[in-house]
């Protein structure tokens, strides 16, 4: 067994997807037994940040709940929380039941939301409150893609304080939209359309100074913060101050930031795009900083911001994908597929790696994660009256992650 704090051999009695008792050579009575000698018993991974058929850019990301679901299982993942996106001009609940339909009869692991608040009329405010009865402890501010999800700074505050008076957390998308708006302006202007300029519309130092902005925020609304997909040492040393300070916050990481690079979207033609999410893909230096801060404490949580779209979507007749972006960077839809694939990267480059260790790992991808948004013990754990969400795993064992092969409904 292989938890957060502890690592021992027992046996484990489940009942009704509970985790019942605990204990050495426990008689097996009439039951199914599993033998797993030889292997280690990991509480199911949990994934807090995923997108799915997530409209954008004027098409969806290609994976639904039902394949969605598949690949997490696949990929020992069992449970996620999902963003659900008001519509503009509309309430909170319209959104929870529209993301509801999405996940109807396709659900096949555990699933909650996170609510991304758009437009905060007065109206909306009043509704807050209300999503706690619904299951939804997290409201989701984004301060990029102008015109479209970003909102300003006195929206923030106010989610912010109210989410505080309420005892939810706060997440943010941080990056500055108004910088990244004239960036691209500027770029589209001298022609540079390719998927590389999406980087370089995107610079760390706006990443930085969004993230600055939003724990400063926090500090003086005594808000709890949480931040999406950190992606450099810029927005690091943001978190690291507003800690210093004795603020609540709190930050992520996901899987394509230790992997893939800014480089990769200079790939020849148009294969940048698969690579293009926001923020963007940085630099191997960048990597090296978010694997010393997972391991250090100073990042809580790996994720995926899992958000896939098809490459080439229209030529084989299925919905549109990255080719909406061939002439433009800027109409690239944004986002890279991860859930499958989540726990074994990490894994391998984590704890193989030298990294940190087991427990380390399950800290990162499925304890904190339910602490953070108060699923533990419920999940999160092997422990007595836990959910018996666990993972059989096999540290020896060698797979290759290739399009043909993968559970994900992507062509790449």
């Amino acid at each position: 067994m292989v938890t957060a704090g502890d690592t021992y051999q027992a046996d484990l009695l489940i009942e009704d997807g509970v985790i019942a008792l605990i204990g050495r050579e426990l008689p097996p009575g009439d039951v199914q037994v599993i033998d797993a000698a030889g292997k280690l018993l990991l509480p199911g991974g949990i994934d807090v940040h995923t997108h799915l058929e997530l409209p954008f850019g004027g098409t969806l990301s290609s994976d639904d709940f039902f394949t969605g679901h598949r690949a997490a299982a696949f990929g020992a993942t069992t449970s996620h929380i999902d963003f659900v996106i008001q519509p503009k001009g509309g309430s909170l609940a319209e959104g929870v039941e529209t993301w509801r339909a999405k996940a109807a009869g396709k659900a096949a692991i555990d699933y909650g939301f996170h609510m991304a608040i758009t437009d905060l009329r007065d109206e909306v405010m009043a509704e807050i409150p209300s999503l706690i009865d619904e299951g939804i402890t997290s409201l989701k501010l984004f301060m990029a893609y102008k015109g479209v999800l970003q909102v300003d700074d006195t929206t923030l505050f106010r989610a912010m304080t109210t989410a505080a008076e309420h005892g939810m957390l706060t997440m943010v998308h941080a990056e500055n939209g108004d910088v990244i708006a004239e960036l691209t302006t500027k770029l589209l202007g001298e022609g540079k359309t390719a998927p590389k300029y999406h980087a370089t519309a995107h610079p760390a130092m706006a990443e930085a100074e969004a993230t600055g902005r939003a724990v400063a925020l926090a500090g003086i609304a005594g808000a709890p913060l949480y931040v999406v997909h950190m992606t450099c040492e810029e927005s690091v040393e943001q978190l690291v101050l507003g800690r210093a300070k004795g603020f609540p916050v709190m930050g992520e990481t996901c899987t394509q930031y230790m992997f893939v690079f800014e480089e990769d979207l200079a790939r020849p033609g148009f294969e940048g795009a698969k690579y293009v999410c926001s923020p963007p893909v940085r630099q191997p230096k960048d990597a090296v900083v978010l694997w010393r801060n997972l391991a250090n404490g100073t990042l809580q949580v790996v994720s995926t911001d899992h958000c896939p779209f098809w490459y080439e979507g229209s030529v084989q007749g299925r919905i549109p994908g990255k080719e909406l972006g061939k002439t433009s960077f800027d109409k690239i839809p944004n986002g890279m597929p991860g859930l499958e694939d989540r726990m074994a990267v990490i894994w391998h480059h984590g704890v193989n790696g030298g990294h940190f260790s087991a427990n380390r790992f399950v800290e990162l991808t499925s304890t904190n994660p339910a602490k953070i948004f108060g699923l533990y013990p419920r999940k999160g754990t092997i422990a007595i009256g836990s959910d018996a969400d666990i993972v059989l795993w096999d540290p020896e064992h060698e797979h290759t992650i290739s399009a043909a092969t993968q559970h994900q409904n992507t062509d790449y």
